[in-house]
Order: structure tokens, then sequence, then C-alpha cells
């Protein structure tokens, strides 16, 4: 019995091993989260964003960290597997009471992952499916704060309860006007509950955590009335004058799909128990799925998780397969998707055409730029696997060979389990959320009669204006780039997608770059005859040389996608628009990207 006893010992080290190792990445990613209060107050926006991408690194040191213990420690890679299996159950035991037990056995897999063989990421030795529930979950700690605080407007004071309720947030700078700012959101309040009658169980829950993005921080909560639930977020903001304002009163899910969409950079919120803001958030917004919720709170480890756990439940109930994607194929992503998936894979292929002087390096380098950067709402967030194994039977022999193709390093197909079933193991792949590629929107517009003048002709006229707002949101999505210092690089209408809010996003990263790293031009006049009748480039052209101008014979060929690009986005043809943005980033100046529109702010005076 000795020798057990010893294992067990060694086991349960093993386990305490990696349980501080957890305890210590959340300990740091929650102060490093709430320093972004601190940060808000002073207006520190350069620390925010960089705060915003370190904190991105933080888990993978962490498991970097705790894997290198293990083996130093306890040879955690040489142990048999039948000590795994009690490494496991130590785990489990320790996770008991534990106020983040779904974010621990995320950790638990990413630790054991690193050390082990892939043929054991099996629910021996994993945690496949969560072992414990985070169902009511409660901070008993004598100081701690609730998930949630619960305010009872009596009949005539709900004003008065607002200012309680921002002021209960404790920040340290004073508002302009607090209280005529309480006055416009009670007035939107009870706008949005209409003739309703106050019921007895009236109340404002509000989440006890600021969210902290970019220059503005989120109060969030819900109002209840009878049966009846009102999500709401108020965007707080420093003003012209270096004060506090409330900016505008967001109400419904739509308004908070917005704010907490998949094309925003993570928030930074201080949560003691996260699944309980999980579970807040979700009764707001039913239709956004959980995972996106924890990539939203700064937690993308557990987000891929829950995604990967939705994608094996969804393949056990469906039966399509996976297909090439609709649309233009790329230069340098090989995309297929599963129609009953609302999500598409993007596999980097091995080979490219002349004019794209790339490598598998640099487009990584892209796409991680990507996600520690601020997306302003503008580029879509991706999920990034290595290592990933899909059912032989679910792929079509054309998407196979596709990837044989362009992919081959990429792709191995095998019994590489031993189990008899044939897998398609892909090495790496991105996958995103699924929107209409830009360009097959606006021609499904042109095709119902967009192209056609006639004013009296109903389709016509729809098809009209569905393809206006494309261009403008096309617009406003490069503008929103460029505030953000993004430079799209490839701005055909493909490389840009619709999202079912209708919003226009941003998703090939291959050529993007900073805007402070390119060099914006005019087309110099050309000196003589020659010149002007070239059909080549007769100028001098560097590598991150833009010339503006000559967008629009790329964009513009259609009358009437021209008619409204010209009308509300013709600066965008213009090097003083692009150059002039330039010089105020490298001067210093973050700009407003707001993640709701301009009609409902309270002080759209208040523009810096």
């Amino acid at each position: 019995m000795f020798p057990q006893r010893l294992d067990s010992t060694l086991a349960y080290d093993v386990a305490k091993a990696m349980m501080d190792g957890f305890n210590r990445h959340y300990r740091l990613f929650r102060t490093e989260s709430a320093r972004a209060k601190h940060r808000f107050e002073t207006a520190d926006w350069h620390g925010q964003q960089r705060a915003q991408r370190e904190r991105i690194e933080f888990y993978d040191l962490r498991v970097r960290e705790c894997s290198r213990r293990l083996e130093r420690e306890f040879k955690a890679g040489e142990q048999p597997m039948d000590i795994w299996q009690q490494i496991k159950l130590h785990y489990i035991g320790l996770l008991v009471n534990h106020h983040q037990p779904e974010l621990a056995e995320t950790f638990f897999n990413s630790v054991t992952t690193k050390i082990l063989h892939r043929s054991y990421f099996q629910n021996d030795f994993i945690f496949v499916r969560p072992a414990v529930s985070t169902e009511y979950i409660e901070n008993s700690e004598p100081e701690s704060r609730p998930t949630y605080r619960a305010y009872y407007p009596a009949s005539g004071d709900l004003g008065q309860v607002l200012l309680r309720m921002v002021q209960d947030f404790d920040l340290c700078l004073s508002f302009e006007d607090l209280q005529g700012d309480a006055a416009l959101v009670e007035a939107a309040m009870l706008a949005r509950l209409g003739e309703a009658k106050l019921r007895a169980n009236f109340q404002i829950q509000v989440l006890t955590g600021l969210f902290f993005r970019n220059k503005g921080c989120y109060v969030v909560g819900k109002l209840i009335n009878g049966f009846s639930e009102f999500a709401f977020a108020l965007p707080v903001l420093h003003n012209a004058a270096g004060k506090l304002m409330i900016d505008a009163a967001l109400f419904g899910e739509d308004d908070l799909l917005l704010l907490f969409s998949f094309a925003r950079a993570y928030f930074m919120v201080d949560m003691e128990i996260p699944s309980a803001y999980v579970q807040f958030l979700r009764s707001m917004m039913p239709r956004k799925p959980r995972n996106e919720i924890y990539n939203a709170l700064g937690l993308a480890k557990q987000g891929k998780t829950l995604y990967y756990r939705d994608f094996l439940h969804h393949l056990r109930h469906s039966s399509d397969r996976f297909r090439i994607a609709p649309g233009i194929k790329g230069m340098v992503m090989l995309v297929f998707d599963l129609p009953s998936f609302p999500y598409v894979f993007k596999v980097i292929k091995d080979y490219y055409p002349p004019q794209k002087d790339t490598s598998r390096e640099q487009i990584k380098r892209k796409y991680l730029l990507v996600k520690q950067h601020d997306r302003v709402g503008r580029m879509a967030d991706t999920l990034e696997y290595s290592e990933v194994g899909f059912p032989r039977d679910r792929f079509d022999d054309e998407l196979i060979a596709e990837i044989l193709e362009f992919a081959p390093s990429q792709i191995e197909v095998s019994d590489r389990d031993g189990d008899g079933q044939i897998e398609v193991i892909l090495k790496h792949v991105y996958i995103e959320r699924r929107m209409i590629p830009l360009n097959i929107y606006l021609q499904e517009a042109l095709d119902a009669g967009g192209a056609q003048a006639d004013p009296q002709d109903p389709v016509a006229v729809r098809s009209r204006q569905q393809i206006e707002r494309a261009v403008v949101e096309y617009g406003n999505a490069i503008k929103d780039l460029v505030a953000a210092n993004i430079f799209p690089g490839d701005m055909l209408w493909k490389n840009f997608g619709v999202t079912r809010h209708g919003k226009v996003v941003f998703y090939d990263y291959d050529e993007i770059e900073y805007i402070t790293d390119c060099h914006f031009r005019k087309v110099p006049t050309p000196r003589n005859e020659e010149e002007e009748m070239s059909g080549e480039v007769w100028y001098n052209v560097g590598p991150r040389d833009v010339f503006p101008e000559t967008f629009a014979p790329f964009l513009l060929g259609n009358p009437a996608v021209r008619e409204a690009f010209m009308k509300h986005h013709a600066d965008l043809l213009d090097v003083a628009f692009w150059q002039g943005h330039k010089e105020r980033i490298l001067a210093g100046h973050v700009f407003d990207v707001f993640p709701y529109d301009r009609e409902k702010r309270f002080h759209p005076e208040q523009e810096r």
C-alpha cells in the first residue's frame, strides 16, 4: 500500500500546483482589469490600449509557467496514465467552492494538453465536459460585493435612485451634471416603459463591475417590471472639459448585442464570479452564445472551450457536410463552412500568387495584431486552433481536394488515434462568425432592381436604398478603422461582410498596416504626353505608399454604387483625409468610436 500512498500524494501535489498556477493567472487578470478604473479616471487612453494588448497574453504565459513547473518538480510528462487520472480527480476536489471552476477546468486542459500526447485528449484526462456546476455560486467573503445590486424606485423618485446607482460606483472624477444626466436617463427609461403600470416588483438590477473599453465605461443592468425585463447600458465618457457625463441610454437586446459585438475589443471588468456575470448578461441577450460573452469579457480561452463544445454538439446533431465557402476565393486563405453552422473556417494556403508578397508567419502576425488591437466594431474576432480533428465523412470530396492542392502542409487524413475513425486533422485554422460578403450583398441588391433608375418602381427604390445603406456602412467601417490606426490594405468589397444587424465588418487581414506606417501620396502630375498616356505606373512607388485617388477604379465601377459612395464618402479618395488622421494619431490623439448611433447620444455636441 505504501507505493499507492506515494502515488496519491504525487497526484495531489501536481493537482495543487496546477490550481496554484490558475489562481495566480486569475489574480493577475483581475488586478489588470481592476486597474482599468484608474486609467479611465485619469484619461490614460494609451495605457488602456496597452493593458488591453498585454492582458490577452496573460493566459499563455501562465500556462507555460505552470507546465514548466510540473515538468521541473514532478516530471509530469513521464508519469503513467493512472497518475494522471488521479491528478484530475484531486483537481475536481479542489474545485469545490471555487469561484471560477469553469475557468480552472479550461486551465487544467491547457496545461495537460501541453504535456500529454494528443491520444490522451479525452474525458479520462481532460475536461471534455464540465465537472462542476457554475449555478448559484456566491461570494461569501465578509467584505465581498455581490454580482449585482438591486434598487427599488418608488413613485416619482426614479431619478434620485439612478443618481445613487451611479454614485455607488465611486468614480474618482466628478460629473459635469450628474443630476441632469440622471434626469435624461429617467426620461428615456420611462419612455421605454411606456404606459405600463409600475408593478410591485419594479426594480433596477445593475452589475457591480463597470465595463471598461477604449475611452468609455458602461453601467450594465436591466429594468424589471412585472413579467417584463428591459436590458440597458449607460455609457459614461469624459467630456471636452475633462468631466464625466452619461452619454446615452442603450436599451434592449439589439443595442446590447452591438455593444458586446464579436467585432469589438474585449471589456475590462473586475469579476470575482465570471459565470454569474455571463448568466446575467445571457438573460439580457439570450441569442448571444455563451462563448461570445466570455470572449467579450476578456476570457477568450474559456470562449474557445465553450465554442468547441458547442461545435461538437452541433456535429452530433446535424448531417450536412463541410464545403468550400460561397464567394470569391481568397489568394492566401482557403475558406470553408458547414451550412448549418454560423461560422467559417480559414486555413492559410501554402502558395500565394506573385502579387501577394507574404508568408505564413506574416499572416499569423497580422491576425495576432487584430486580436490585440481595438477592433472598433469593424474587425471580426477570430478563434485560433491547432491540430483540430474533423470526421472525414462530413467533408465534401471537392473540399478535401482543394485543401490538398493549396494547403497540403496543413492537412492530415488518417486514423491517427487508432479507433477506426478516419479524421481530417487541420494543423492550424482560424474560425470567424459567418457574414454575407459585401460584394454578394451588393450584387443581390443590383440584381433585384437596384441598377434601375425608375423612381416609380418600388422594387428598384428598395434595392437602391439597400445599396446606399451598404455603401454608407462600408465607408463608415473604413473611417472607423482609420480612427483606430488601421489601414485595411485590400479595400475590395469582397473583404468586408454584412452582419445580421446590417453592420459592415472587415475580415481579410493579410494586408493590414498601421495608418502611421503608411505613406499617403497624391498621384504625381504627368510630365509629358508619354507619361500621361502610359498604361503602366510611371512613377516610383514604395512598399507602403498609398494613393487614395486610385481606389475609385477598383471600387466604383457600378453607377449606383458610385453615386452613393461619392455622395457620402468622397473624402476617402482624398489624400488629405488620410494624412490628417495619420498626423493626429502621431500627435497622440485617440479618436472616439461609438458602439451606438449618434442620434442616441445625449450630448452630441461633445465631439472631441
